[in-house]
């Protein structure tokens, strides 16, 4: 049986904010949201920017990450987006220092 993967994600939007969700497609939802098809916020916003993402075995566990990323500061979700890179997939390990200390769990 072919495990489904699973992704909390943070966009960034033309106007500087940040939108959170989770899909088990990042490249479709990504597509889906700049087509003007995605979330209600960012139809307005766009065109938006994928800057962090996590990746996880089960939905569960990509919708709580979810919700505890929507309630981090902006300056938590900055951290978070300063210390990844999309093209490498890895969060940098310094930047994850800094996020253990603000409390920002980062799963790989």
């Amino acid at each position: 049986m072919k495990t489904q993967n699973n992704f909390t994600y943070m966009l960034e939007c033309a106007d500087g904010s940040f939108y959170i969700g989770w899909t088990n497609d990042l490249e479709k939802r990504v597509r889906t949201h700049n087509s003007g098809r995605g979330a209600k916020y960012t139809k307005s916003r766009l065109p938006v920017k994928l800057v962090y993402f996590e990746e996880y075995e089960t939905e569960h566990e990509a919708r709580s990450r979810e919700v505890y990323m929507k309630r981090l500061t902006r300056r938590e979700k900055e951290e978070l987006k300063s210390g990844f890179s999309a093209d490498k997939q890895t969060a940098d390990p310094d930047e994850e220092a800094c996020g253990a200390e603000a409390g920002i769990n980062q799963k790989q």
